[in-house]
């Protein structure tokens, strides 16, 4: 897949913006403390669904109407996707079908049923659901919506675009990667302002397919994919995703589930703000590589902040030594 060009980043830029004023990026002291840098968060917990991904499937389901498709979607996910994807065709009147892997998180799957979708629990995991929305599209003549589509690139970009026009001089982004559409738009950003900000993406130790792809330089699939971080919990890499971050990313960095929720605990400590587990992967990896980005200005992205109250009670009373808290 080709990147987006600078005129079709700047389009989805002013889509998403005439929805909604985009979200802020803040360097918040107690956190540069901590991690002996300058660090600006970018926001995306603070979208009207709580998550970056609305900002694709605006730009996603825009483009649909207007080519005058008015048929039913579906689409699968661990939840912010679907949001993203309900809310949208809500605004276009498009009805969608939403397919979650069995024993997904109660509080996205309420939201997802708030915003306008029909919820399906199929599958073990993702790629189980995903395979189910093709079944489920063939059968009741639906259009299966990818979870991973360069419109859904162009839009996610904007929170990019945004980022870096505030603060160009940034040297280093941590993204979290799940299918890709995420870190594939702050590559295609950084190119489109023709910035050198090195890019570099996260991904859960359970979950490494893009760590491991990247290594090898071509896709390679895992069996499983063990995390409490569900929106990186990807065992299939997309071909056109990895083909941008070979071309784009400096280096992918592996987090355990251990320092993603310390990373949860320290936004919560440092900032009040709530980062669910792909949301605090980009700080954890941070924290890791905090020695070679000492006294330097960076950036990671807090993706959302969607996460069942129970599970996020559970880790913020695991308060561990090495939290400094």
């Amino acid at each position: 897949m080709i990147a987006p060009t600078k005129t079709e980043m700047t389009e989805a830029f002013d889509l998403v913006h005439s929805v909604f004023p985009g979200t802020a990026q803040y360097m918040w002291p107690l956190l540069a403390d901590r991690v002996g840098c300058e660090v600006w968060v970018k926001h995306e917990n603070h979208t009207p669904i709580g998550a970056f991904k609305i900002r694709g499937g605006l730009v996603y389901i825009s483009d649909r109407a207007a080519q005058g498709q008015q048929g039913g979607v579906v689409t699968a996910t661990r939840g912010n996707h679907g949001q993203s994807i309900a809310t949208a065709c809500r605004r276009f009147n498009t009805p969608c079908t939403i397919v979650v892997p069995e024993g997904n998180s109660v509080e996205k799957n309420a939201a997802m049923r708030a915003q306008g979708g029909r919820l399906i629990e199929k599958g073990h995991d993702f790629q189980a659901s995903a395979e189910y929305a093709k079944e489920l599209a063939h059968d009741e003549g639906l259009e299966m919506l990818p979870s991973f589509h360069e419109l859904l690139v162009r839009g996610v970009g904007s929170y990019a675009m945004e980022l870096f026009q505030a603060a160009p001089d940034l040297e280093t982004v941590y993204v979290p990667i799940g299918l890709g559409s995420g870190i594939c738009g702050v590559i295609s950003a950084r190119n489109a302002l023709g910035l050198k900000t090195k890019v570099v993406g996260v991904v859960a130790q359970g979950a490494a397919s893009y760590a491991l792809s990247f290594e090898a330089g071509h896709a390679l699939s895992t069996n499983s994919a063990d995390t409490l971080a569900d929106g990186m919990a990807c065992r299939v890499p997309v071909e056109a995703a990895l083909e941008i971050i070979l071309s784009g990313a400096d280096r992918i960095v592996r987090v355990s589930d251990a320092e993603i929720a310390a990373a949860m605990r320290w936004y919560y400590h440092d900032t009040h703000n709530i980062a669910e587990g792909a949301g605090a992967a980009p700080l954890a990896a941070l924290w890791q590589e905090r020695e070679k980005q000492a006294g330097r200005k960076v950036a990671v992205i807090l993706t959302g902040g969607n996460i069942d109250r129970t599970l996020y009670t559970k880790i913020l009373n695991e308060v561990e030594a090495d939290d400094r808290i």
